[in-house]
C-alpha cells in the first residue's frame, strides 16, 4: 500500500457564529479554503451553559450544499421551511441537503435550554456538484443507536461510521458523491491502517488527545487538522490517552466555487440569484403558527 503522508497541519482558529456562540474552525482558514468536497468544519464547544443561557443559530437560509450536524453532548432543535422539525441529541446525526434552497434554524432543545449543561458537537459543510445544487431540500436523520459502529479485531480502535465504511462496516447514510465522514477513537500505543480510495482527498481533525499519522508517525494535537497527500492507505497511531479524530475523505468535485455567506454556487450570477430568491421569500419561511 502507498501510505498517505501529512501535507500540512492547520490549527483551528476561533470565531463567533449564530447568536454569538464560539466555534473552532480549521477550514476554511488562512491558506486553506477547502478540502474538496468539504467546505467547512466547525467544532462547537465543549461549553457549559447555565439555565436559559444556551445559544444557537436562528432562522437563516442555505443553497447549493449540505450541512451535517453531529452532536456529542447537549441537544439541538432543527426547524425548517419545508415544515420539518427534528430534535437532535447526543450521538445523533442530521445530514441536510439544502439544494435549491431552505431556511432553517438550529436552536438549543427546549429542555436543554431550561436546564443548561454541556454542549459539544460539529457542523460540517459538504459541497454539491453543479448537477445537484438545485436538488429538493430535505435531510437524513439517524439517532445514535441507528448509526453503525465498527472496531478493530483487537477491540482497541472504535469507529462511528457516519458515511463510508470501516473494518467492513457500511454506513447507513447515502451521499450525492462518494464521501467518508467518521469518528475514530484510538487507544494509546495502538496502530492501524485505514484503506482509502486513492482518488479521495483526505483530512483528519483531532478533537481530543493526540494522534499520529503517516509513515513518519507525525503527531497532531487537539484542535489541529492534518491534510494528507496522495496514497491508498492512512497509517494511524494513538499517541496520548483519549486520541479521537474526525476523518474526512471524499471524491473531489473539482468545480468552480462561488461562495457568499450561506450560499455556495458555481458562478457569481448564481450567487446573485440565490440572494435575490431569498430576499423575495422564494426559499420559504419557518411556519411556527
Amino acid at each position: 500500500m502507498n501510505q498517505r503522508d501529512i501535507q500540512r497541519i492547520v490549527t483551528a482558529h476561533q470565531q463567533r457564529e449564530g447568536a454569538g456562540f464560539l466555534v473552532r474552525r480549521p477550514v476554511p482558514t488562512q491558506g486553506l479554503d477547502q478540502v474538496d468536497p468539504f467546505l467547512m468544519l466547525d467544532e462547537v464547544g465543549p461549553v457549559t451553559y447555565g439555565r436559559e443561557e444556551a445559544l444557537g443559530a436562528p432562522d437563516h437560509p442555505h443553497r447549493g450544499f449540505e450541512t451535517v450536524s453531529y452532536i456529542l453532548q447537549g441537544e439541538k432543535l432543527h426547524e425548517d421551511s419545508t415544515g420539518k422539525t427534528q430534535l437532535i441529541g447526543p450521538g445523533d446525526v442530521q445530514w441536510m441537503t439544502a439544494g435549491a434552497g431552505i431556511v432553517h434554524s438550529e436552536l438549543p432543545g427546549p429542555d436543554f435550554y431550561k436546564s443548561g449543561g454541556v454542549a459539544h458537537g460539529f457542523q460540517i459543510w459538504v459541497n454539491l456538484p453543479a448537477r445537484d445544487k438545485f436538488a429538493t431540500p430535505g435531510y437524513q436523520y439517524l439517532p445514535a443507536h441507528e448509526i453503525p459502529t465498527a472496531e478493530s479485531p483487537d477491540g482497541k480502535v472504535h469507529v462511528t461510521v457516519i458515511t463510508g465504511e470501516a473494518f467492513g462496516v457500511q454506513a447507513a447514510i447515502g451521499t450525492h458523491t462518494p464521501i467518508w465522514l467518521q469518528d475514530w477513537q484510538v487507544e494509546t500505543g495502538v496502530e492501524t491502517a485505514i484503506p482509502l480510495d486513492a482518488t479521495f482527498n483526505a483530512a483528519a481533525y483531532v478533537f481530543n488527545g493526540t494522534v499520529a499519522f503517516g509513515p513518519q508517525s507525525k503527531e497532531v494535537q487537539q484542535g489541529q487538522m492534518a491534510v494528507f497527500g496522495p496514497g491508498d492507505s492512512l497509517q494511524v497511531a494513538g499517541s496520548a490517552p483519549g486520541g479521537r479524530f474526525l476523518l474526512l475523505a471524499g471524491a473531489p468535485i473539482g468545480e468552480p466555487v462561488a461562495w457568499h455567506g450561506p450560499f455556495v454556487m458555481n458562478t457569481e450570477e448564481e450567487l446573485r440569484s440565490a440572494i435575490d430568491d431569498y430576499r423575495r421569500g422564494r426559499m420559504g419561511i419557518i411556519d411556527r403558527a
